[in-house]
């Protein structure tokens, strides 16, 4: 498996497959291969989701403060 990007080259796209492995599995120019595709997932995205919250940070972080505190009041 290797990880590279998609580029754009005039109307179409493409990818470039790093020489080394070319090499190791003996590919040549005109060659047919096989691509499976598979977009790649920041880290953040990937442990918490898509998360659609419509509030400001500042003010969830409030709320937690306010909960937080009165349980030891």
């Amino acid at each position: 498996m290797i990880e590279t990007k998609l580029r754009k080259w005039g109307n179409s796209f493409g990818v470039l497959i790093p020489k080394d492995e070319l090499e190791r599995n003996n590919l040549k120019e005109n060659d047919s291969i096989i691509v499976i595709v598979k977009r790649k997932i920041s880290p953040a995205k990937e442990l918490f989701g898509s998360l659609m919250i419509k509030e400001p940070t500042d003010k969830i972080m409030r709320e937690i403060d306010e909960k937080f505190k009165s349980r030891f009041d």
